[in-house]
């Protein structure tokens, strides 16, 4: 008996531990890495990369053999019957560097569309980063005006007690009192501000926040100048990138409607058979088979098109055109993006600075107002000012210090290097490349077409 019950008391001593234990709270890394695997928004554009990655395979095909099989049967007049079957194949040989240009155009759109899917990548980081600030700002702002409710609850009381010995007026029982109902106000809104950042972080992770979220790692180090950090968004963001092979795509959409009036030569074979059947039996010419095998090589060339071909041409040299200033207003964008943040980083800083001095010197505005109101020297109106300039002041440095945190990663994300690699998250990123090599070479069925189907087991798409 004694034993039995030292087990269920060690049992219930373990759950009460176990149950006492604080919940794990989220940092800003389990937000990001949450929004990664968990965003409608990434899956969706690797959907739209592996169709691109299907153009590649689509213009590949075009250099193979096409092979038709036909069926027919025919009744003619007199009860004659005439079944054919029949099959055909045709490859074009050689057209002049067509299907090349158009096969390595695809190519630089696929690129182009990896780098989007970075860019959105980047774009579900931030906004992941931006709902974590949103709640831990709007949870010290819930904080803060708490804690100005139990304040002003304490002056409202001393308010009611010097009223009652007579020091007093009722006007400042009735200013403790409209100042309580405010602060309670703003509590209410600040409670409001904090259940809609959640859902956001809902929305930007695939969960609501824990009751906890981590103190913010320190600040990710940026370049030591503006142009450095210019620079560094030229070369990595995929904005630019994008940019750079939609515009090589371009060029080489010129060079393919130059192509498309050159000739080319392909080749047809054909075979087939032929069978005849008469509803007149005796007579022997009216039944009978026929086998017929045939093989052609032609070349051909369009030489007029109704000025089809001019007209692609000059549209192939206007998108290209497109292209190359699409590239120039993407570079003055980025240049852009990277001087708002970096001017939002300085300002968050000396905003930052001055609000330290203005809480430092509110802080002792207030003590020296409530101190001199105990002597009389100051009124209840006074005070509750002085209380209101020092909350001000510091829902001010919150609001400060969240933009600070957000104008640094805002800063990663105009140089390019808001991504999970960068940011060395620790998990494992989507490999665009595996499904290109699975289907680049257009398979059907071999290792390769084994290969692929291996592939979109592994994203959730095979059976």
């Amino acid at each position: 008996m004694s034993r039995r019950f030292l087990n269920r008391l060690a049992t219930a001593t373990a759950l009460t531990l176990l149950t006492a234990l604080p919940v794990a709270a989220e940092s800003l890394a389990d937000a990001m890495v949450a929004a990664y695997r968990t965003s409608p928004l990434m899956e969706q554009n690797r959907a739209v990369l592996r169709a691109a990655d299907e153009d590649v395979a689509q213009a590949i095909a075009t250099l193979r053999p096409v092979i038709d099989w036909s069926v027919s049967h025919t009744l003619q007049r007199g009860g004659v019957n005439i079944s054919s079957l029949g099959l055909t194949a045709q490859m074009t040989i050689y057209d002049f560097g067509r299907s090349q240009v158009a096969i390595d155009r695809t190519k630089e759109l696929v690129l182009a569309t990896r780098q989007s899917l970075i860019s959105v990548e980047q774009e579900v980081l931030y906004t992941a980063v931006q709902a974590f600030f949103n709640v831990r700002s709007a949870t010290e702002q819930v904080e803060l005006q708490g804690n100005s409710v139990r304040l002003l609850q304490q002056e409202r009381q001393a308010a009611q007690d010097r009223f009652d010995v007579g020091e007093i007026t009722l006007t400042d029982v009735s200013l403790a009192n409209a100042q309580l109902a405010a602060s309670r106000a703003a509590l209410a809104s600040a409670e409001g501000q904090l259940e809609i950042a959640r859902e956001s972080y809902r929305s930007a992770t695939g969960a609501a926040p824990r009751s906890a979220l981590n103190a913010p790692p320190p600040l990710p180090q940026r370049p030591e100048s503006l142009d450095a950090a210019r620079n560094l968004g030229q070369r990595n963001h995929p904005a630019m990138k994008q940019a750079q092979h939609q515009a090589s795509a371009a060029e080489l959409g010129v060079a393919a409607a130059k192509a498309e009036r050159n000739p080319s030569v392909s080749a047809r074979a054909e075979i087939g058979i032929t069978r005849t059947l008469s509803p007149t039996a005796s007579d022997p010419d009216n039944y009978g088979s026929n086998r017929n095998a045939e093989a052609s090589i032609s070349m051909s060339q369009r030489l007029y098109s109704g000025g089809q071909l001019s007209s692609l041409l000059r549209q192939s040299m206007a998108q290209r055109d497109q292209s190359r200033a699409s590239l120039l207003n993407v570079a003055r964008q980025i240049d852009l993006a990277v001087g708002e943040a970096w001017a939002g980083i300085d300002v968050s800083r000396a905003q930052i600075r001055a609000i330290d001095e203005q809480i430092a010197a509110a802080q002792q505005a207030y003590d020296g107002v409530r101190e001199e109101a105990t002597l009389g020297a100051r009124t209840t109106l006074d005070v509750l000012d002085a209380e209101q300039s020092l909350l001000e002041a510091r829902a001010d440095k919150i609001t400060a210090e969240a933009e600070l945190q957000l104008a640094h990663y805002q800063l990663l994300a105009a140089m390019g290097l808001l991504t999970v690699e960068n940011l060395k998250l620790g998990i494992p990123t989507y490999d665009p490349s595996e499904y290109y090599n699975a289907v680049r070479d257009a398979p059907y069925t071999s290792r390769q077409g084994e290969n692929l189907d291996r592939v979109l087991r592994a994203l959730g798409r095979g059976n």
